[in-house]
């Protein structure tokens, strides 16, 4: 149940972190040189688990590292991977939607790119192999499903107001190897109920773990503050859902990492 505690808490974590010493990470796929952002948590010896953090259309920016450190502060390793490519950060809704969706249309692409971060993460200093999780936001979210569709030996997969179609649904049980949890504005024009319906009718044909949360009067994006405070634009922040699924996702990632 979530108290005011929780929430206060929440906030706190939210709008008064410490600055973390994060660092910049170059890593390939193929060809392509990808960068990515890592921090690690004060006070950790030894290996910890490693959350693979996935942007926002719009490519990595200040707010996945924000998350990162926030997730840093909670124990653990967190990498914002790259999607695109090295300079590759579209500044317009038209550019940004034109990148997502070479990854969003060719799941093959995606999950190769997905994976080369994953790769390269087992290969850091300081990263418990057998504890990896990812979360993504919008784009970022489908993404993060993605990687678990693709097979990956990851613990947990979670999604925030992300896309949750694929071109290349799973449809095997034993495929799907994460834990899957999902935030959803109740109200996303983005992604609409028939696109809910069939994910979780792939989930239950691929016997995966799974839990969908529901957020009344949330549309897209309600996590980031960057979308605004209206929601009749399809896409606007809101603090409660923000706060609660920030709650959530912690309880989860501590259930299946055991950090």
């Amino acid at each position: 149940m979530i108290t005011f505690r929780h929430i206060l808490a929440a906030a706190l974590m939210l709008f008064a972190m410490p600055a973390f010493a994060g660092e910049t990470l170059l890593y390939k796929d193929g060809d392509t040189t990808l960068e990515g952002y890592m921090v690690r948590p004060d006070g950790v010896t030894g290996n910890a688990p490693t959350i693979l953090v996935v942007h926002q259309w719009k490519g990595a920016g200040e707010y996945e590292r924000s998350r990162a450190d926030m997730l840093a502060a909670q124990g653990y390793n967190a990498f914002v991977i790259d999607m695109y490519g090295q300079g590759i950060r579209p500044q317009t809704p038209e550019t940004a939607g034109a990148e997502a969706g070479k990854y969003k249309g060719d799941p093959v692409l995606a999950r190769q790119r997905l994976n080369a971060a994953l790769d390269f993460i087992k290969t850091q200093k300081g990263v418990d192999t057998s504890k990896i999780a990812i979360i993504g936001y919008c784009f970022g979210g489908t993404m993060a499903l993605e990687l678990a569709r693709s097979g990956a030996e990851i613990l947990a997969a979670v999604s925030f107001h992300g896309g949750l179609g694929s071109k290349a649904p799973v449809s095997k049980p034993g495929v799907i190897k994460a834990s899957i949890q999902i935030h959803h504005g109740a109200v996303d024009p983005h992604v609409p109920h028939e696109e809910v319906h069939g994910f979780t009718q792939e989930m239950a044909a691929a016997k995966a773990d799974w839990a969908l949360t529901m957020y009344g009067d949330a549309v897209h994006a309600f996590t980031e503050k960057e979308a605004g405070n209206d929601p009749s634009k399809g896409a606007a922040y809101n603090e409660k859902a923000d706060l609660r699924s920030w709650d959530a996702t912690l309880d989860f990632l501590r259930a299946a990492l055991k950090p």
